[in-house]
């Protein structure tokens, strides 16, 4: 293919482009220090630059997030020839213990919301039930590219 090279996004883009975004592919390092990569649905706060992930405390991306933080996160773009690119460390919350609690509440407000209090109040059971977890990754470095493809 020939023609004119990918246009980096700027930061301001690439952000954007996270935003409007609810999948991606996130990035862990396994031991052997291959990456590992999940598609995972997230929230993206760009006001404190930190996207949060729901899982649960017993998966494979959660165990290598607490044992080596640095992480990327890549958002396909309106096109397949756009892209961003999070990078940063991960933290991981502990489980959801008590339905309510801290990790229940930041996981609740990565929902669209509940009309009907018992079907949030079975939500939170469900987080302890299922040991969810919060990771947040603290975007250090946002980047990314497009590429367009002149039709004739």
């Amino acid at each position: 293919m020939s023609g004119a090279p990918p246009t980096p996004l700027t930061e301001e883009e690439a952000a954007r482009l996270l935003g409007g975004q609810r999948f991606g592919i996130l990035a862990s390092v396994k031991r052997d220090g291959h990456p590992h990569l999940s598609t995972v649905l997230y929230r993206w706060s760009e006001a404190d630059r930190t996207i949060r992930v729901s899982s649960t405390a017993d998966r494979l991306k959660v165990r290598q997030l607490r044992r080596d933080p640095r992480t990327a996160l890549h958002v396909s773009g309106p096109t397949i020839w756009s892209y961003a690119v999070a990078e940063g460390e991960a933290e991981v919350s502990e489980p959801s213990a008590e339905p309510g609690d801290a990790v229940g509440r930041e996981l609740l407000a990565m929902t669209p919301g509940f009309t009907d209090h018992a079907a949030e109040q079975e939500f939170l059971d469900q987080l302890v039930a299922d040991r969810r977890v919060v990771i947040r990754i603290r975007v250090a470095r946002l980047y990314g590219a497009a590429l367009t493809i002149a039709t004739s």
